[in-house]
């Protein structure tokens, strides 16, 4: 593991950018982006035309490491260049950015108000290829719909058995049992969630860190006791479908939590914008969500 790259995670100001959309949810991504799907013809023209978008965000002078702590990335774009160099190789030796991998498959079908992640039965050797690109840790996502005690546990039980696994990889897992924003027990399943997180960290050994990707609470600081924890590196929030005001309103207020955003950071971007207009947007996008982030 790279230990200047653990010391920023813990200790660097900042925040994530989430550019991990997958297959799924490109489309959606795309047309915010300006690009419609009469665009292109086929998923590698729907991929290379995403690439183009995440390579214009890592490549302008607004994303540097003094506001950008970390980068989420999908499995394909880790598997591409930047300027001529592999992703994650450019985000830490050009930007000083901390290169993260999305690693889950999805998610499965809805059970007891909530939906785990999809087996992955390549988990190993993705991990391998994650090393050995220069990858520091992982994310995997699992959505809590509604307040049930049996479904908080079995999304908080997989997530950290899975873990467990990126742990023995030698690479730190962003653990994400994401809440719906929408969830008419929003508050009710937040506190089953920290109790079923705080049993699963305190189960840990030594050395054993994860960081802690949440939707941003209905009380303001309602995660703190997970912020303190001795297992853990750093919790970020999720934006979650709320706008990036939205957004970074509820971050300012949730102390030792910087963002992990994705739509909200990318919210004004067009492929149409000449790139002093894309920059100056993507500046004043960075500037708010690091602005956030510092509380």
């Amino acid at each position: 593991m790279n230990q200047d790259q653990l010391d920023k995670v813990r200790n660097g100001a900042g925040f994530v950018a989430a550019l991990d959309q997958s297959g799924g949810s490109t489309p959606k991504a795309l047309g915010l982006y300006g690009v419609q799907e009469s665009e292109y013809s086929s998923e590698e023209e729907m991929f290379d035309l995403i690439h183009a978008m995440r390579s214009r965000i890592i490549t302008s002078p607004a994303f540097g490491g003094d506001r950008v702590l970390a980068a989420i990335l999908f499995e394909m774009t880790m598997d591409r260049q930047v300027e001529g160099r592999d992703t994650a190789e450019y985000l830490w030796d050009v930007k000083q950015v901390v290169p993260f991998l999305k690693v889950d498959k999805g998610l499965a079908d809805e059970a007891d108000g909530a939906q785990v992640m999809k087996p992955m039965p390549g988990l190993d050797e993705l991990l391998g290829r994650a090393n050995a690109k220069g990858i520091f840790g992982t994310k995997m996502r699992s959505v809590i719909k509604v307040a049930n005690e049996t479904g908080v546990n079995a999304v908080v039980d997989q997530q950290f058995e899975v873990g467990r696994q990126i742990l023995g990889a030698g690479l730190v897992p962003i653990i994400e049992p994401e809440i719906d924003i929408h969830s008419p027990s929003k508050a009710e399943a937040e506190a089953l969630l920290r109790d079923a997180i705080e049993r699963q960290l305190d189960s840990l050994d030594d050395g054993q860190d994860v960081m802690l990707k949440l939707t941003l609470p209905e009380q303001a600081d309602f995660y703190t006791s997970l912020i303190e924890h001795p297992r853990v590196a750093r919790v970020v929030a999720l934006s979650g479908g709320y706008s990036r005001e939205e957004s970074n309103s509820r971050l300012s207020s949730n102390h030792g939590m910087i963002a992990s955003f994705s739509r909200a950071l990318t919210e004004g971007l067009s492929a149409k914008q000449s790139d002093e207009e894309f920059n100056r947007v993507l500046d004043e996008s960075i500037g708010s969500i690091a602005a956030a982030s510092a509380t």
